[in-house]
This record gives structure tokens, sequence and C-alpha cells, in this order.
């Protein structure tokens, strides 16, 4: 099994609070951390995802609780969001007698649902995990902390951690998934059709009312082929045929099972008036985007139009995963830039008051004329100290003042 950087939160948060909430999307790793945290810790463990256990937690939730008492991790609670308001009773309780930590541990794969019932019935007692896909960092068992411009620790992480170009397609394409590396003879292809088909099923169905799967699924389609792109709802409704407000239901869907992420444009009236409004949309897990724009094998993203998206998907994806393994995601916040004049910049990471500049390439040589648009941040009324882009070079060099081209394994 593939040691987790989050695990080692996930307990602190135990240690320190009396809920711990993991969110994350299906199969990302929650159960086999949950029984990690059994066989660890000693609590108790029951999943909602059986049916019939699922009805007994939402006919009868103080009879259910009594028969799993804390510590217990309860599995897909959503399924019952009956037993959030009996949590808080208990919790309650055991405050009172001096048990402030370490009493639940409940996920779910939906985090509107999840966070729903918490933030109704227990708001201020619990610690709220964001679980990712695997990570590349995680996955050649490396140190993953979040990702700063130090030259000087990049320099020295990339001499022992270099990736081949060739290799770092294989990924892309392969995603991130755990079953996926627990089993490497697992079929990426068919992996993905199960996982889109259990998805539909047990996710989509329990938020909407979903009529035509078919459609839905030519949805996630066209959308896997935009990772990386403007979100114009616009365009979407035309192309699938629905209206707006569908298509914005949608969009919310995938969001609330983490199957997607949204970023926001960057604004600050000192840079400049003329910028984009609308986010940007990516698919949290390469292969699954890769899967659905049937982009099948490293050699077909290599040659495919979307190369260069899916590598931006990738690199922002695992950025942003190095603050989320380390909680620190609550501290930063994450960003891109585009005007109307065409002026971009991929990523703008906000943390400790200081911008960073990021831009993601699939290439490897790149010089001023690529990193035109960080000049329009010299007017920023806040502190920018190194910048970046992060590229397949195997060599990290300057272009510009205080920005450098980094190699993917600097993240």
């Amino acid at each position: 099994m593939i040691k987790r950087t989050i695990y080692r939160e996930i307990v602190n948060t135990i240690n320190n609070k009396p809920v711990t909430v993991i969110t994350g999307a299906r199969q990302v790793g929650k159960t086999t951390l949950c029984s990690l945290i059994e066989k660890e810790l000693g609590f108790g463990y029951v999943s909602l995802s059986d049916p019939l256990t699922a009805s007994f937690a939402k006919n009868d939730p103080a009879e259910f609780l009594s028969m799993h008492p804390s510590p217990c991790i309860i599995d897909e609670i959503q399924k019952a969001p009956e037993l959030f308001e009996y949590i808080e009773g208990i919790v309650d309780a055991n405050i009172r007698k001096g048990h402030k930590t370490g009493l639940y541990v409940l996920t779910g794969s939906q985090a509107y649902k999840l966070m729903k019932g918490v933030t109704e019935s227990m708001a201020g007692r619990v610690g709220l995990i964001s679980m990712e896909p695997l990570s590349l960092s995680e996955i050649n068992e490396m140190d993953e902390i979040p990702f700063d411009v130090d030259i000087e620790r990049i320099g020295k992480r990339c001499e022992k951690y270099m990736i081949d170009t060739n290799k770092l397609y294989e990924y892309i394409s392969r995603g991130f998934y755990p079953e996926l590396y627990d089993n490497k003879l697992l079929n990426p292809s068919s992996f993905y059709a199960d996982y889109v088909s259990a998805y539909l099923e047990r996710d989509v169905s329990d938020l909407i009312n979903l009529k035509d799967k078919q459609l839905f699924v030519d949805f996630m389609t066209i959308l896997a082929s935009l990772t990386g792109q403007e979100l114009i709802y616009d365009n979407l409704s035309k192309e699938l045929g629905v209206d707006k407000k569908t298509i914005q239901s949608w969009i919310s869907v995938l969001v609330a099972g983490n199957i997607i992420h949204l970023l926001q444009p960057y604004h600050e009236n000192s840079v400049s008036k003329r910028v984009i409004k609308r986010p940007k949309v990516y698919f949290s897990d390469t292969g699954l985007a890769c899967y659905l724009a049937r982009v099948n094998s490293p050699e077909t993203l290599k040659s495919s139009y979307l190369k260069g998206h899916m590598v931006e998907t990738y690199i922002i994806n695992e950025i942003i995963k190095s603050y989320k393994n380390n909680r620190k995601d609550a501290e930063a916040s994450f960003y891109y830039y585009r005007t109307f004049e065409k002026d971009e910049i991929d990523l703008i990471i906000l943390h400790d008051g200081k911008l960073t500049l990021v831009e993601c390439k699939a290439g490897e040589k790149y010089d001023k004329d690529d990193i035109k648009a960080f000049d329009d941040y010299k007017k920023s009324k806040l502190k920018i100290e190194k910048n970046a882009v992060v590229c397949t070079t195997h060599i990290i060099y300057p272009i510009g003042k205080n920005c450098y081209c980094l190699p993917i394994t600097s993240i």
C-alpha cells in the first residue's frame, strides 16, 4: 500500500477534534485509510454503502449509534443524514464529560451533502480533510511539502528525483487513483468504465433526478476535452441542447463529487481592469479526463491537441495536492489570470500575503517571451518573490528576473 501524506494530518485532526470529516472523490483511498485508523487507533467501523445498513441508520439513528459507539468510523455517512443530529448530541454529552477529541470519523464522496449535514449540526467541532487521488510524490515515495519556488530545496530534490518525459505521459494517461497502482495489471480503460458507471448510479443519482444518463456522459466527455480551459456555460448548453441552468446544475454535481474543480480568475485593479471573469475548469484526475476524451495511451496523448491542457491540468493538480495533503490549502488560494488582450498566467498562488506566478508547459525550453504576462504584476500591491515555469525540462535554469524553469518533479 502506498503511504499517504494526508494520513499524518488525519491522525493529527483526530487527536485535536471530536469529529473528523474526510471528503474526496470515489476511489481516492478514503476506506483504505479508514482501515488504518481502525487498526492503529482502535476505532470501530461501519459502512453505509450497504443499503440495509443505510436503511437501519436512517430509520432508527439512535439505535444504530448505540450499536456502533464512539470512537467509530462511519463510511459514506451522506447515505443517512439523519445521523448528524444524533451524533451532535453524543458529541455534546462527551464534551461535557471531558472527552473532547477522537469520537467520530465521517467519510463521504459527496462533499455538498456531507458538509451540509456538518455545518447544520456540528459547526466548530469538526476537522475537515479533503482527500485527492495519489500524488506523484506519494507514488515515488518522495517527501511532499507545499510547492514554492525554493531553488536550493528544489535543486536537492531534483538531483535524486527526475521523471522521464515518456514516463510522465504514462502517469498522466493512467491517472492517479490508488487501485491502478495497487494492481498494476488493471487496465485503465476498464477501471474508468466501471468508475463512471458507479459514479452515475451511486453519486449523481443521489443528487439530481437524471433522466438521460447518456446525455450526462456526453456532457462529461465534452468537459474532459475542455480541461484547463475557460468554462463557458452557453457553449456547453448549445452543444448538448440543454438549458444553461441544467449545465450549471451538472457542473455543481461534478464539483460536489470532486470530479472537477474550478479555478477562479485573479483580479487586482492595480494590475489590470480588463480581466476575464469566467472560471477555468480542471478535472481532478487526468486519467479520468483522458478516458472520457478517448486519449487511451501515452502515445496518443503525446500526439493529441489535448497534450498541453492535460499537462497543465496535471501540474496544477499536483501543486494543489501538495497543499491539501499537508492541510495548508486553507492558508493558500489558487487563481489564474487572463486579460481580454490574451495576456495569461496559468496559476497564481496567494499564500502568506505573497503571490507566486506559475506557467505550466509541456515543453523544455522557455525564455522571457513566454512570461511576458508576469510583467503585469510589477504593479501589484502584493509582494512577489520568485516565479516559475514548471515544464518537462530536466534541468533548473533562470529566465528573467526571479523566475526559473523547473522540472515537473520540483512539485
